[in-house]
């Protein structure tokens, strides 16, 4: 188990050094100067190479990314060029906002999706279960940025029952307030996962009751609720751990359109503005942050298998 470990890490730090080179050589071939970008559309040449030579851009390439990746190695991911702040620090500040977003997305699509994969396994093709995938198509079609406005003209313009975007601290105004201001981008962003889980399980379950332990338990008189937890779900549940890890790995990284739309100063729109200003401290930290998640949910979701089925095991 140790020295599967220690290869996977050593795999992992690979992955994300081969990310970050991806990252840093797609920034510069894109035809623009940060350094004129920061001096502004008058300023002179000296101005630019004095900006230029303050913050390395004058150094070769492959020197800059070896100085990036050395500073990120003991914390130090840079200043951004644009604000002037620690880019670990703008991160830092912006990562509770999708923290939360993300939590509470994930717990409503999977008391959502779970569920109703699972009537849907068990009484196949009837009225509940193609409510259920039409339910689940329509999560799947419907893009988060079109939910968000709808439910914000329905809920917060119509009816005002929400508040009109932004996002409220725990600290200032309590679990309350927090909760009441993210439920809407919890429900948006549940929509556009919870499809894909209902899909999934149904299909797991219905692959797993066919098996031939499945019949042999409901032989041996085991009631179908005993069946159904200690048999079926267990195994069907593997390909969900797997999806499960990587979304929220991925959502980590921020999610662009519904932190757009509900206005939530999360990672998403910190990269994307990164990225629109060729600001390449922060893109390459945002980048290497989301690709430290994933990276990390792959390690545990390997884990997490071992104890939900004995029968895989981790190379020696």
């Amino acid at each position: 188990m140790t020295a599967w470990l220690v290869r996977r890490l050593l795999w992992s730090m690979l992955v994300l050094v081969i990310v970050s080179g991806v990252t840093f050589t797609i920034f510069f071939a894109i035809p623009a100067n940060p350094a004129e970008l920061i001096a502004g559309k008058y300023a002179s040449k000296q101005t630019i190479a004095s900006i230029e030579k303050r913050l390395g851009l004058d150094q070769p390439k492959p020197v800059q990314f070896v100085r990036f990746l050395g500073r990120a190695a003991i914390g130090d991911w840079g200043f951004s060029y644009t604000s002037q702040q620690q880019v670990r620090e703008a991160i830092g500040q912006a990562f509770p906002k999708t923290l939360s977003l993300t939590f509470g997305a994930v717990v409503v699509w999977l008391l959502l999706g779970i569920p109703i994969g699972v009537i849907s396994a068990l009484k196949p093709r009837s009225l509940w279960d193609r409510l259920a995938m039409i339910f689940a198509l329509i999560g799947i079609s419907a893009p988060a940025y079109w939910l968000g406005l709808v439910f914000l003209k329905v809920f917060s313009d119509m009816l005002g029952w929400f508040p009109l975007g932004d996002y409220a601290e725990i600290a200032q105004g309590g679990w309350g307030a927090w909760a009441h201001h993210l439920a809407l981008p919890w429900v948006t962003l549940a929509l556009l996962y919870a499809g894909w889980y209902a899909r999934m399980t149904r299909a797991e379950v219905m692959h797993v009751s066919s098996m031939d332990y499945v019949r042999t338990a409901r032989a041996k008189g085991l009631s179908p609720s005993t069946v159904v937890w200690k048999h079926v779900l267990r195994n069907a549940l593997l390909p969900i751990v797997t999806m499960l890890g990587m979304d929220v790995a991925y959502l980590f990284g921020g999610a662009v359109l519904t932190e757009t739309v509900f206005g939530i100063p999360g990672i998403g729109g910190l990269a994307w503005r990164a990225i629109r200003q060729r600001d390449l401290p922060m893109v390459m930290g945002t980048v290497l942050f989301a690709a430290i998640f994933i990276v990390v949910a792959n390690l545990l979701v390997d884990i997490v298998y071992t104890f939900l089925d004995p029968r895989i095991k981790v190379e020696a």
